[in-house]
């Protein structure tokens, strides 16, 4: 069969989606390679997944670190440090992945929609390409906001004029990425290009999403919302994990988890609530802290087995994480999002304009936070609203259908269009 080829950012989040995306290829008789600086082979958890090191001179050991740990703290100055970073690395990529690709005889590339020298690279080999969003897609429409705004949908001309707005300032602090994507569009005799969104495959494009739970808009027949990219087997439920009473979950991802003092806020609104809280930093607290956030009442772990935790909660606190937001849908778990950087403003906006949840702000008091968690408690029209999605996420189709997706685009060289895969 054919050997594939991935190509995503160093996240934990997009490598796991894109890790089962894999294991569904691998089921149906494909090779599949991860390409990526050496340290993010960590992120990879099943060994027959290929892994191909790029990047050994300017990415060297202890940087994927330094990576994670400028995305974490993407504000003020870590901002620009975050899309020098990004930028750095799509300049590494689009350097060695004409050659690693071509060295391991790869047949067709699956792409990140967040690293733009996935596809610039295949289209400069002639290599078909296909396009995954595990964030909100990029896909423009400038009768919508972009995923990192925090804007709500309106028809309004006002509305509009802010979108298109927001998108020029967005456009002007990418410049040093839009540097890059254009130098190597023009150096691999491309048509010229400056933003992700121009370099998305005309073959096929899939999302994590459901259409459900995104704003009206335009997109390209070739794409397709198929949900949550998530291993085949089912998850099973820990008893020991799932606490017997109603609670409230809080979750602020693989890389906000280190939040102490928000998760202090989130413990002490739920007191003012007077529900249980169970709180997963995913490692990012240390023991210290993770005792002071005990010793108010709240559970304190690590990590939580998130899907059957969801489904014995009451609500959930999230960063807005697209994942979590997924799992909250297939549960019917009201949301109360906290949105701190990347996608999750514009994922905070979709689960209000979806009536899912309430969002509030990273500075938010304890007070602000327990009245909106008040609401989603009290008012069933949030249940109602996430029973009403469940139906279309459950037949959205998910890794299975991606792979067909994949291997059709792949191995056609042809569009695939939405519902016919």
């Amino acid at each position: 069969m054919s050997h594939y080829a991935i190509i995503a950012p160093p996240l934990y989040s997009h490598v796991r989606a894109l890790e089962a995306l894999g294991q569904q290829l691998i089921a149906r008789g494909h090779h599949i390679t991860f390409f990526q600086q050496a340290e993010a082979r960590a992120l990879l958890s099943d060994a027959r997944i290929g892994f191909c090191a790029v990047g050994e001179q300017t990415h060297p050991p202890g940087s994927l670190a330094r990576t994670l740990n400028v995305t974490a703290h993407p504000f003020g100055p870590g901002l620009f440090r975050l899309i020098n970073d990004l930028a750095g690395t799509t300049d590494m990529l689009c350097r060695e992945l004409p050659a690693a690709l071509e060295r391991c005889a790869v047949d067709g590339v699956i792409v990140d929609q967040m690293e733009p020298a996935g596809g610039l690279v295949a289209e400069a080999l002639g290599l078909p390409f296909v396009s995954v969003a595990c964030a909100l897609p990029v896909n423009r429409d400038e009768t919508i906001p972009l995923p990192v705004m925090p804007f709500l949908y309106s028809t309004s001309a006002r509305s509009h004029k802010r979108y298109a707005a927001s998108t020029r300032i967005h456009d002007w602090l990418m410049r040093r990425q839009g540097d890059v994507i254009a130098f190597h569009a023009e150096r691999f005799g491309l048509t010229a290009r400056r933003g992700l969104h121009e370099c998305l495959s005309p073959l096929a494009q899939i999302s994590q999403t459901i259409d459900a739970f995104d704003f009206p808009r335009h997109l390209p027949a070739c794409f397709h919302a198929v949900g949550p990219l998530r291993p085949a087997q089912a998850t099973a439920i820990d008893a020991q994990e799932v606490p017997d009473e109603p609670l409230i979950f809080a979750s602020l991802g693989t890389l906000q988890g280190h939040r102490y003092r928000l998760f202090h806020t989130i413990a002490a609104a739920c007191r003012q609530r007077n529900v249980r809280l169970l709180i997963a930093h995913c490692g990012g607290l240390n023991a210290r802290q993770a005792a002071t956030l005990a010793a108010t009442g709240a559970r304190v772990t690590d990590f939580a087995e998130q899907p059957a935790i969801l489904r014995q909660a009451q609500a959930v606190i999230t960063h807005g994480g697209l994942n979590t937001v997924m799992d909250a849908i297939a549960s019917g778990t009201p949301v109360l999002a906290i949105p701190l950087a990347f996608d999750q403003p514009g994922v905070a906006a979709r689960i209000e304009y979806s009536g899912i949840g309430r969002r509030a702000s990273r500075f938010a008091c304890s007070r602000s936070l327990a009245d909106k968690l008040g609401d989603l408690l009290s008012n069933p029209r949030y249940r109602q609203r996430l029973t009403a999605m469940q139906p279309a996420l459950q037949q959205a189709g998910g890794a299975r259908l991606a792979a067909r997706i994949v291997e059709q685009a792949l191995g056609s060289r042809r569009p695939v269009l939405a519902g016919a895969a």
